[in-house]
C-alpha cells in the first residue's frame, strides 16, 4: 500500500485509536497527516503543462535533460523543481535502467507475460495506465482499461490523487460491460501492485502481467492512446474544473471508439472490430472468449520480440 493511500485510511474524528498511534501502526509522520500538501501555483501550473507537452514529444527524457530543454525556452527552472514536478505527475524516464526501485516495494511484482506472443483476437490482452491532464486550475489523474487487438477504451476514470482506487473501479467497470481477458498487463506502479487491483484480477482468473522498469514499448498501446488524447483533446483546451473535463475527455473517448479511423485497424473503429470479435463468439456460445481473427497484417506481436534460433537438423 503506497503512503497515500495509508494516509486516507487514518480516521482523524471519533476513532477509537489516536492519531498518532494510527501513524505508528501505518507507519507514517504525523506531519504528513496533519498537514496538506500545498497546492501547486500558477507558476508551477504552467510548467507542468510544457514538461507534460514535452515529456510527449520525447519520453526518455529524464529531470536532467527536461531541465535542460526548459532552460533554453527561458524557463527559469532547477533540477529539483523539474524533478519534483515530474514526481508529482508520475512521470520518468522511459529508458531501461538496472537495479531501479519499485514503486511500492511491499508489493508483489509480477513476470512480463507478453514477450513472442501475437495477439490476433480481442478479450485475448487488456491493459490500463494512467496519465496526467493538465486544467486551468489544478490537474487530474486519467486512467483507462484498453482492449489490445482492438484498441477500444473499454472504461475509464478520472482522479485527483494517485491512489488505487479509481484503478479498481476502472477495472471493475470493464469486467462488467466487457467479460474478461485472459491476460492484463500494467505497470510497476503501486496503484496497479496494490492488492486491491491484483486480488480483482486473481479472483477472475486472470493472468497478470507487468512491464519492465522504464520499457515504455512493454505497454505501447496506451502510450500511443495518451498521445491521441492530448494532442487531439486535452492540449487544445483548458478545462475549468473536472466536470469539464470529464465531459470533454468521455466526448473525446466516445469520438474515437466509434467515429475515429484507426489506421493500425486498416481505418476500422476500434468497438467496431471489438464488437465484431464479440458478434462471432456468441454465435460460437462463447460468450467471453473472443474468437474474431484479424488479418495477419493486423495481428499484434507484442514488443521486444526476440528471435528464434532455427533449430539444426539431425545429421
Amino acid at each position: 500500500m503506497s503512503a497515500p493511500e495509508r494516509r486516507a485510511k487514518v480516521e482523524r474524528t471519533g476513532a477509537e485509536v489516536s492519531v498518532r498511534r494510527q501513524c505508528v501502526l501505518l507507519n507514517l509522520a504525523r506531519s504528513g497527516v496533519y498537514r496538506p500538501r500545498p497546492e501547486p501555483d500558477a507558476a508551477d501550473l504552467a510548467l507542468m503543462r510544457r514538461i507534460d507537452e514535452l515529456y510527449l514529444q520525447k519520453p526518455f527524457y529524464g529531470s536532467r535533460r527536461m531541465t535542460f530543454a526548459l532552460k533554453e525556452e527561458g524557463f527559469g527552472v532547477n533540477r529539483k523543481r523539474v524533478q519534483r514536478l515530474m514526481r508529482l505527475m508520475g512521470l520518468e524516464a522511459l529508458v531501461p535502467r538496472p537495479g531501479t526501485s519499485k514503486a511500492a516495494p511491499e508489493n508483489k511484482i509480477y513476470p512480463y507475460l507478453l514477450r513472442d506472443l501475437t495477439i490476433s483476437e480481442p478479450n485475448h490482452v487488456w491493459a490500463a495506465d494512467i496519465t496526467y491532464i493538465p486544467m486551468a486550475h489544478g490537474f487530474l489523474y486519467l486512467v483507462a482499461v484498453i482492449d489490445w487487438a482492438s484498441r477500444a477504451v473499454l472504461s475509464w476514470r478520472l482522479s485527483n490523487t494517485m491512489d488505487s482506487g479509481f484503478c479498481v473501479e476502472a477495472l471493475e467497470e470493464a469486467l462488467r460491460r466487457y467479460g474478461k481477458p485472459k491476460i492484463f498487463n500494467t505497470d510497476q506502479g503501486a496503484q496497479f501492485t496494490s492488492a486491491a487491483f491484483t486480488g480483482t484480477l486473481q479472483a477472475a482468473g486472470i493472468a497478470i502481467s507487468m512491464d519492465g522498469r522504464g520499457r515504455f514499448l512493454d505497454n505501447i498501446f496506451n502510450e500511443r492512446l495518451w498521445r491521441s488524447i492530448k494532442y487531439e483533446e486535452v492540449h487544445l483546451k483548458a478545462y475549468a474544473d473536472g466536470r469539464e473535463a470529464r465531459a470533454g475527455i468521455g466526448q473525446w473517448i466516445d469520438f474515437y471508439n466509434h467515429k475515429r479511423p484507426h489506421q493500425a485497424m486498416s481505418n476500422q473503429r476500434p468497438m467496431n472490430v471489438w464488437r465484431q470479435g464479440a458478434a462471432k463468439s456468441e454465435r460460437l456460445d462463447e460468450a467471453v472468449d473472443m474468437t474474431l481473427r484479424l488479418d495477419n497484417a493486423n495481428a499484434l506481436t507484442t514488443y521486444p520480440q526476440q528471435p528464434r534460433k532455427k533449430k539444426k537438423k539431425a545429421a
